[in-house]
């Protein structure tokens, strides 16, 4: 189980499903997605957050103002953090969060495996 993180300059392209779009990856991130999933897997439901509905098992996307409101729980998520793996993990998507809110158009795809 991991969570690989994608950030794109449009909507997502998949090959798969006979997208036409161009592909749109910027940059994506493979390092820390079993710790990621592991913090995510802690979250309580949260009607008002947008972090406790990443799935594991299946991709998430957040738009750029989606992105904005999912950096706010970062603060929150540090207090649960057990170990250095899981802080890494969170910084790691917090980077991908700030630079979707700062990106007009952009996404930030979560590929959950």
């Amino acid at each position: 189980m991991g969570i690989d993180l994608q950030l794109h300059n449009g909507r997502p392209h998949w090959p798969g499903r006979r997208s036409k779009r161009k592909p749109t990856l910027i940059r994506q991130s493979h390092e820390h997605g079993e710790a990621l999933a592991q913090l995510i897997a802690t979250l309580p439901a949260n009607p008002s957050g947008k972090l406790w509905r990443v799935d594991p098992y299946n991709d998430t996307i957040f738009n750029e103002q989606e992105a904005e409101a999912a950096l706010r729980e970062i603060p929150d998520l540090l207090g649960r953090c057990t170990d250095a793996s899981h802080i890494a993990a969170l910084r790691d998507l917090a980077g991908y969060l700030k630079d979707c809110a700062a990106t007009s158009g952009s996404y930030l795809l979560l590929v959950g495996d």
